[in-house]
């Protein structure tokens, strides 16, 4: 009998399955740690390898959905063309059968131990006790991740095994028999799988739950063919849903999935429906398996593309005739501005390919400030308006992305991320300050170089020449302060702070040296405001970097005692008094 107590098993039981999907599919996501979805964004050229990419990449994730907002994203950040999307949101159509054909598994019968064992309920135990196993005992953070895998398909298989079991007494209840057979009209079908797949944001678990059903005789073949066909049109209510706000090809990409659900279901829906009128297959009002549901849902998703591969760009036109272009008066994005896209909030759901897309941006940032520094010092030899113009506009951009990584970083460091992804978010946290003080100080050497153009201010020749080394000094700390930024190379970052003591001295003498030729009448006090500011500046530069890389030693040591290590490291360090010592001999100013 089925009564209230079985509702709430039943209820339970779901909970329980769609806990474990997710947990399954985070686990696989952050085993593969951004992988998959950066072979997505290179390899999509050919609509045959975006199909099996697609595929892939669902199959072990899980989630045709995660895979589909996942390429609304890539699109929307200009990393892929719609065109070449529609081939992986295919893919991911078949790939997301997967877990129906795993589902099928808690179907098999047999009495040998063999067929028992491969029965869920007999493995799962044995998954789950693992699972544990490396959550509790393991240090290695990818071992934790295969046991949040493991543990997951067990509650997984464990909350199908409850939902199946608290639903078998609906099997005698006959208002719900009648419920059924209603289903099997195609249009009453299509909506209610439509509607529980829209509700739940899963083909695959509303797929799990009919195969639940089905395993104790409650489905006909029938009632399901309509609901399969729903489940699929209601899976695209998380992309359209991920697709507000995006760009005109983000928005384009969530209707291509629509558009090829929807135009494979009327096909499917009817040619199998005339050819039923015309045959009359014998087969619809028997009930069909859990292996069953898993054999019509590939064969859907697997027919519909071979059908509308070909006919890719037809749907790409359907999806562009429903969001139109505009005119756009206005200038066009900077170069510059663009890669700040990538930060798009659709990618957190994935954080490991996120944390990716974080450093490709926080890289452009870095080369942007030293683009703007570099500019900035040329005008203090050769004024110019236009390097000037564009020294603004850089500092300008490098705010922008420090504003845009800083909000992004905050949300990215609050998902589950793997210990190496965390340690570079820190970075990257810790980086982004740097970055856009150094632009700052850009700005600042700018104003010096205008102030001495517009006043006509020459410094003197031996002046000069100690502000070239000075400045060839700052130009290698910002070099190599980049280089061991993007490789992450903690080696060649214990080589800065020796250069950035440098310059240092470089900044006290040069000071020192300006003030005896004030003292000598070989200079004016004005001169010697604006010399002073130069050479602040340039030290401060080369602190950020000293910042920088320091933040890459300790982040790496996962220590987080700046000034011990800086300490430590100028006072008992054997290789910083002999870098240091090779850069008084590199810098050295002449007498």
């Amino acid at each position: 009998m089925f009564d209230f107590f079985s509702f709430l098993t039943m209820i339970g039981g779901l909970a329980m399955f769609l806990y474990g999907m997710s947990a399954m599919g985070d686990g696989l996501a952050k085993l593969a740690g951004g992988k998959l979805e950066r072979i997505l964004e290179k390899l999509t050229s050919n609509p045959i390898m975006g199909v099996f990419l697609g595929f892939v990449v669902t199959a072990v994730i899980q989630s045709s959905s995660a895979t589909t907002v996942m390429v609304v994203g890539f699109v929307n950040s200009g990393i892929m063309r719609l065109s070449q999307a529609i081939s992986i949101i295919m893919g991911a159509n078949i790939g997301t059968t997967a877990t129906a054909w795993i589902l099928s598994l808690a179907g098999l019968e047999g009495g040998n131990f063999v067929m028992n064992m491969l029965k869920p309920t007999s493995f799962s135990p044995i998954l789950a006790i693992i699972g544990v196993a490396m959550l509790m005992f393991s240090n290695k953070a990818k071992k934790k991740d295969l046991g949040t895998i493991l543990i997951g398909f067990a509650i997984l298989m464990f909350g199908m095994d409850t939902m199946t079991s608290a639903i078998k007494p609906l099997a005698e209840v006959q208002w719900f028999k009648e419920l059924l057979v209603r289903f099997s009209n195609p249009i009453l079908g299509l909506m209610a799988g439509a509607i529980l797949t829209a509700v739940i944001q899963s083909s695959s678990a509303s797929v799990g739950i009919l195969q639940a059903m089905s395993m104790n005789g409650l489905i006909t073949f029938g009632t399901a063919f309509p609901i399969i066909m729903g489940q699929n049109i209601g899976t695209c209510v998380t992309a359209l849903i991920s697709s507000i706000g995006a760009t005109k090809n983000g928005k384009r990409t969530a209707f291509v999935h629509l558009y090829f659900n929807l135009i494979g279901t009327i096909i499917f829906m009817a040619a199998f429906y005339i050819v039923n009128a015309i045959v009359n297959f014998t087969f619809m009002e028997g009930p069909i398996s859990g292996t069953g549901i898993a054999v019509l849902h590939s064969i859907f998703n697997i027919s519909a593309t071979l059908v509308l591969l070909p006919c890719r760009k037809l749907l790409e036109k359907l999806a562009c005739l429903t969001i139109r272009d505009k005119d756009v008066k206005g200038a066009a994005e900077g170069a510059e501005e663009s890669e700040i896209k990538l930060l798009d909030y659709r990618f957190l759901d994935k954080p490991s390919f996120a944390v990716e897309q974080c450093r490709n941006v926080t890289h452009k940032m870095a080369e942007l400030s030293k683009d703007a520094i570099f500019k900035a010092m040329s005008l203090l030899k050769n004024y110019d308006e236009g390097v000037a113009e564009e020294v603004i506009h850089l500092e300008g951009v490098v705010d922008k992305y420090e504003d845009q990584l800083g909000s992004y970083l905050v949300k990215l460091s609050g998902k589950a991320t793997s210990e190496e992804d965390s340690r570079t978010v820190s970075l990257l946290l810790h980086s982004i300050g740097d970055y856009e003080r150094i632009s700052d100080h850009a700005i600042n050497i700018l104003e010096s170089a205008k102030e001495m153009h517009e006043k006509g201010m020459v410094f003197s020749k031996k002046a000069m020449e100690e502000l070239e080394i000075f400045t060839r000094a700052v130009e290698d700390i910002l070099n190599m302060t980049l280089i061991v930024f993007m490789d992450e190379d903690v080696d060649m970052a214990k080589s800065v702070e020796p250069l950035e003591e440098m310059i240092d001295f470089l900044s006290d003498e040069l000071k020192n040296r300006h003030i005896a030729r004030l003292r000598e009448g070989k200079c004016t006090i004005e001169q010697g405001f604006v010399f002073s500011d130069i050479t602040t500046n340039f030290e401060r530069i080369s602190d950020h970097c000293s910042n920088i890389a320091v933040s890459l030693i300790e982040i790496k040591d996962d220590e987080y005692d700046t000034h011990r290590y800086l300490d430590t490291v100028k006072h008992d360090s054997a290789r910083f008094a002999e870098e240091y010592a090779n850069c008084r001999e590199r810098y050295a100013l002449p007498l």
